[in-house]
């Protein structure tokens, strides 16, 4: 009898995956950034946090000044790092790869995700529904990921 192979990426040591993980600057994100981490240290890939900034809506089709945006990408990208330092720590022990940009959030998490082992999301973020038990970006990532998704409980 033969003992089964497991796939590229699944066992720890394999080195050869990227977990993902979408962040918002909540702290039920910090408990995802977390799991993720442990999640690639133990795989032994790579972690790709993902942030991702939209216009509000209520900005659709109204007046919004010239350059009143220019700033959001590089304090997005400010918050990001920051976010992974306090959690990860200055020089974290697994190697860290930021992705931020324009797009909705679930969107922007599931395309940065094309390639991965594992998306992890926490169950809830800074959505206004608080009696939700799954939060509108952790469901879209729940329902579209081509690959396993870790929801970490808030």
């Amino acid at each position: 009898m033969t003992e089964p192979k497991e796939s590229p990426g699944a066992a720890a040591g394999t080195g050869t995956g990227v977990v993902v993980v979408g962040i918002d600057g909540s702290p039920p994100s910090s408990r995802a950034l977390a799991a993720a981490a442990d999640e690639a240290r133990w795989r032994k890939a790579r972690l790709r946090v993902v942030g991702a900034w939209s216009f509000p809506a209520f900005a659709a089709g109204a007046y919004v000044p010239a350059g009143a945006y220019e700033d959001v990408p590089a304090a997005l990208d400010a918050a990001v790092a920051a976010q992974v330092a306090e959690v990860l720590g200055p020089q974290p022990d697994v190697q860290v790869e930021r992705v931020t940009g324009e797009g909705p959030a679930a969107s922007f998490i599931l395309d940065a995700a094309k390639d991965a082992d594992l998306v992890v999301v926490g169950s809830r973020g800074r959505g206004g529904f608080a009696g939700l038990l799954l939060g509108s970006v952790s469901s879209q990532v729940v329902h579209h990921a081509h690959c396993p998704v870790l929801v970490v409980r808030t």
